[in-house]
């Protein structure tokens, strides 16, 4: 599957919460991911809106676990380089796949909320 020349050129940042598993897949796969971590933002307890607006001025969408609050962010109009939320899953190379397969049809993630999900066990 060809990803959107949008989607190879794009960046994100690992929310402190977001396993460093799928962000290893992620890069094994050919994507820029930052993560908390790297950026020297871990064991800070830095309040979501922060995170969002960290990501926003270095041009990148966020990856993370906590749906309610950047959901919340989201629809609160805040300005953003897109937000990725995840379930929480053992299994992180899929992960990695949901959330490239989430965001292939997406031209740019600039002000998206991307909503990744298990698959439906029926």
């Amino acid at each position: 599957m060809t990803k959107p020349e949008s989607w190879r050129r794009s960046t994100r940042y690992a929310n402190e919460n977001f396993p460093r598993l799928t962000v290893e897949a992620l890069r094994a796969l050919g994507h820029d991911v930052l993560t908390t971590q790297e950026a020297g933002n871990a064991g800070q307890a830095i309040p979501d809106h922060e995170v969002l607006d960290f990501a926003t001025r270095a041009g990148r969408a966020v990856l993370t676990l906590n749906r309610r609050d950047f959901i919340r962010l989201h629809k609160h109009g805040v300005a953003h380089a897109g937000i990725v939320v995840c379930p929480e899953e053992t299994d992180t190379t899929a992960q990695a796949t949901r959330v490239l397969d989430s965001v292939t049809s997406i031209p740019t993630l600039a002000g998206q909320l991307v909503r990744v999900n298990r698959p439906w066990k029926g």
